[in-house]
């Protein structure tokens, strides 16, 4: 199998079908090339180059992913906040729910899907009078569809329904869909691309889509709309039809030279180059002040790495909250020494750092390459225990898959004799995918379906309420747009 270079995502960001100029203006925006629009979406190159944009966009390739893409997910949650720099402020609103239409990171997480949308749209239209082959117009369907419904899956988890736009030629003002009509056409999308795109392995490129990803997709739709039954036979049948595996040592699972590994399903591509916005900046932002090394985790400072003001700092709550001996927390750390060889302790002051993201020795300056997973296998096993739990208690296939996750992490098994009813099981899953999954962007959605996010935001002193489920529409939206009405609340 090729491997489509990361790099080509980031050319056809910088260079692809079209840029983005407002709200309005994407819209209206065409495909140009020293070819005529017309003919040159009836080629192959015409449309692989649209595709391949829409691929960029789908990664939010250009918003710097600790900050815009992974931080709104966690820093209303009991896991991550930030102080320092110049964006103390706006994450300050995220992290204590003062929340308004006109806060930064916001349009990142409307723009980037929305163009998305847009580029499947041309690549939908533009098939059938295109000179690719059937098999092509089948595969290159199927890739648009899934990106165009990740796009809308994520719209709608972090928005709400918004409005649907599922061709070139439709108005420029649209309602919001209903909710109905939201999740049914993402369910639909995902559908089909399961049925038609390759088998991962199989596919054109790495980081083309394939039917693992779209079925891990499904998964995560069914289980954040409560559909019990569906998510676990769709996570039955993906445990069944594909053959991912539990990377071995967990601690080790993010790093550059690890990324291709048989547990990410799908991922979010993250560049080392020049051009930060496409990179991984985690590890920038996790040095404490003068950061000499960490022994407890054989981690050197490398003096071409940087060293930002702006830091993410995990919780001593959340950090206490793992067990003794679970391996998965050895990716953070608690005391540090600095450049004057003093030993600095940072847990007792909700300032525990964590370095997931292990520093990519290729780094170019602020851009690390490791790739984000989006989906990996042990969602996919925590998401089949919480479905059937959901279904009937006591379930044993629903301990076994969470015993997995949990034997990775060096834990013991939990059993009914421990864990005595569903309400429980429900807080050990919401307890352990917090584990897992800390600082890949999952703890906001986990809370919410689970009922458990504006209580514990309240019971963290944060003004919180009923209507921050759901992140208000960017103003710039709203007043672009006199049919897109205002999330309740705000």
């Amino acid at each position: 199998m090729k491997i489509l270079n990361k790099s080509l995502l980031y050319l056809a960001l910088l260079g692809g079908a079209c840029s983005v100029q407002s709200c309005n203006d994407f819209l209206k925006e065409e495909v140009y090339s020293q070819l005529s629009p017309t003919n040159y979406l009836k080629t192959k190159e015409g449309l692989t180059s649209v595709l391949y944009e829409g691929y960029a966009k789908a990664a939010n390739m250009n918003s710097n992913n600790s900050i815009y893409v992974l931080g709104p997910q966690e820093f209303a949650t009991d896991v991550l906040y930030q102080s320092g720099d110049n964006v103390e402020a706006t994450i300050r609103n995220f992290r204590d729910f003062n929340w308004d239409p006109t806060m930064d990171f916001l349009i990142q997480n409307w723009d980037s899907p929305y163009q998305c949308v847009r580029n499947a749209n041309i690549v939908l239209e533009n098939i059938a009078a295109s000179n690719l082959s059937d098999e092509e117009r089948k595969l290159y369907a199927a890739e648009a569809r899934f990106l165009r419904a990740i796009s809308y899956y994520k719209l709608y988890f972090f928005f709400g329904p918004v409005p649907l736009r599922t061709s070139t030629d439709e108005a420029l003002s649209l309602p919001r869909a209903t909710d109905e009509v939201m999740t049914s056409f993402i369910e639909s999308e995902l559908k089909v691309a399961v049925a038609d795109l390759p088998n991962p392995g199989a596919e054109k490129e790495k980081y083309r889509a394939h039917k693992a990803a779209a079925q891990g997709y499904l998964v995560k739709f069914y289980l954040n709309t409560k559909q019990w039954q569906k998510a676990a036979d769709t996570s039955a049948e993906f445990i069944k039809n594909f053959n991912f595996t539990l990377f071995g040592e967990y601690k080790d699972l993010f790093k550059v030279e690890n990324e291709n590994n048989k547990e990410y399903i799908w991922v979010r591509p993250a560049i080392a180059s020049s051009d930060r916005a496409t990179a991984n900046s985690w590890s920038n932002v996790s040095f404490p002040e003068n950061f000499k090394s960490a022994p407890q985790i054989g981690l050197t400072f490398k003096s071409s790495w940087l060293n930002w003001p702006n830091e993410f700092r995990i919780y001593d709550e959340f950090y206490n909250s793992f067990e003794a001996n679970d391996k998965r927390k050895n990716l953070m750390i608690t005391s540090y020494i600095n450049n004057a060889d003093q030993t600095v302790n940072l847990l007792g002051t909700d300032n525990v750092r964590s370095f997931k993201y292990w520093p990519d020795q290729n780094h170019v300056g602020a851009a690390h390459g490791n790739d984000i997973p989006e989906i990996r296998l042990s969602d996919i096993y925590l998401s089949y225990a919480e479905a059937l739990n959901e279904l009937q208690y006591p379930n044993q296939v629903a301990f076994d898959y969470l015993n997995l996750v949990r034997k990775r992490a060096g834990l013991s098994d939990l059993t009914s004799v421990v864990v005595t009813s569903k309400d429980m099981f429900r807080d050990r899953i919401l307890a352990e995918r917090g584990h897992e999954f800390y600082n890949e962007g999952h703890r906001r959605m986990d809370m919410i379906r689970m009922g458990k996010f504006i209580s514990d935001a309240v019971r963290r002193g944060k003004n919180a309420s009923a209507h921050h489920v759901v992140y208000p529409i960017p103003q710039v939206v709203i007043d672009s747009d006199a049919q897109i009405k205002q999330n309740t609340g705000f």
